[in-house]
């Protein structure tokens, strides 16, 4: 007999960490995790940016796995290449459900700066690109522009965005030869992204993050 595969959408219970006081708060950055990270790990090596004129809001990727075998720490993950289409709307979706919350549940600040890390950082630019949110700023880090996003298609909306690309000069996941890909494709679509390059691994930097803040 055949077997026939079908997609049908399912209620989820999704984990959204916030630090700070959103009604104080200017403005609201959403921070999006790296592969087999947890939101609260993310959160934590993010501590530079916490002040009291900004409210951190981190939501988990729905996908949650042992690092290791079948016990000890676990991470999450935005996506994999199975059935990827259909995770790729579905995240797209929570994280415009996390930002319209985030406004509405929390009366945080509609103007969002987006930092993505790693698998964040493609998470980050779909999201700009394809979700309905309006980003004020999107900051990725340690990650490349995703070849699936069509910035002909979605260059009047990212051109509303303030555009940063972060690099640690020894980063072996985000290449100098992926970055400056990343910066070609966006200039060949009149967009331009702010590059910072610092002398580091794939990590998060506490000086850097302390730039950031205060750009």
């Amino acid at each position: 007999m055949d077997i026939t595969t079908h997609e049908l959408k399912v209620e989820r219970t999704a984990r959204v960490l916030v630090r700070g006081d959103a009604k104080a708060a200017r403005e609201t950055w959403i921070l999006l995790h790296g592969y087999a990270q947890r939101a609260d790990e993310l959160l934590e090596a993010c501590t530079p940016l916490a002040s009291s004129a900004r409210v951190l809001v981190a939501p988990e990727a729905l996908s949650r796995f042992y690092r290791r075998g079948s016990s000890g720490p676990i991470g999450a993950s935005w996506m994999t290449r199975e059935a990827r289409e259909a995770e790729i709307a579905d995240y797209l979706a929570y994280l415009d459900r996390v930002a319209a919350w985030s406004a509405q549940e929390l009366a945080a600040p509609r103007s969002i700066t987006v930092l993505g890390y790693s698998q964040g950082a493609a998470t980050a630019w779909r999201w700009a690109a394809l979700g309905a949110t309006s980003i004020g700023r999107l900051i990725t880090w340690g990650g490349g522009l995703p070849h699936d996003v069509e910035l002909g298609a979605a260059r009047a909306k990212l051109a509303k965005t303030r555009l940063e690309i972060v690099r640690g000069a020894r980063d072996l996941y985000h290449s100098s030869d992926v970055l400056a890909q990343s910066v070609q494709r966006l200039a060949s679509a009149g967009l331009h992204a702010r590059v910072l390059e610092f002398e580091g691994a794939h990590e998060l930097a506490p000086a850097v993050l302390e730039q950031l803040s205060r750009a």
